[in-house]
Parts: structure tokens; sequence; C-alpha cells
């Protein structure tokens, strides 16, 4: 089993996403002005928490449902693509940009390896 593959990192990007989900629900400060720094509509602001909190439940599924946690892995590179094209199109510094860029390889790595497949099936 490797880092990628475990429900544990499952779980705790789960936690990671809800967290997330929160602060934009908030909204915080600081999200604010990074959704500011990228042009993010306010009509799309209102979705992310939703988004997010989504995401978090798509991963912590890794424990009945591998396949669904595999899609929100997925679902989430793409989301970071897009992420790291708003930091890239507005020229946003490196240090803003590179947290989405590392989510962005994380998911799309855990994508193509999938979770751990479990013992009890």
């Amino acid at each position: 089993m490797s880092v990628l593959t475990s429900p544990k990192t499952y779980t705790g990007l789960a936690a990671l996403q809800a967290a997330d989900a929160a602060l934009c629900a908030i909204p915080a400060p600081f999200i604010t002005t990074a959704l500011d720094t990228v042009g993010c509509p306010q009509e799309i602001r209102p979705i992310l928490p939703v988004v997010k909190a989504a995401a978090a439940v798509g991963l912590l599924s890794v424990h009945r449902f591998p396949r669904l946690a595999r899609l929100t892995t997925a679902a989430l590179t793409l989301y970071f693509v897009l992420a790291v094209g708003a930091h890239i199109r507005v020229r946003d510094s490196i240090a803003n940009t590179v947290p989405a860029a590392s989510l962005l390889t994380l998911f799309a790595a855990m994508t193509l390896s999938g979770p751990q497949r479990s013992a009890r099936r």
C-alpha cells in the first residue's frame, strides 16, 4: 500500500476539503483576497463551499464506494487544473500558485493509482 492509495490519505484530504469549505462559507478574508486576485466572479463564490463539501463526502466514500472516491479525485484534478490556470492567467505569484499546483499533482496521481482495495470484498 502506498500513501496515494491509503484510505487514511483520502480521509485526511476530506478533512482538508471540509475545512476549506467552511472557510469559503464564512468567507475568510484570505480566501476572499485569493478569489479576488484570480478574478473569480461573485456569482460563483456561493457554490464553492457546496462543491468543496461534496468533495469531502466523495473522498470519505473511499471506505464503502472506492469508485466514487476515485471519481472525486478525478473531479478535484479538473478543479485544480482550472485553479492553476486561473493563477497563471492573472500572473499570480509563485507562492500563491504552488499550493494549487501541488494539489493538482496529488489528486492526478491519486486518480491514476485509485484507492487501495478493501480486504472485505
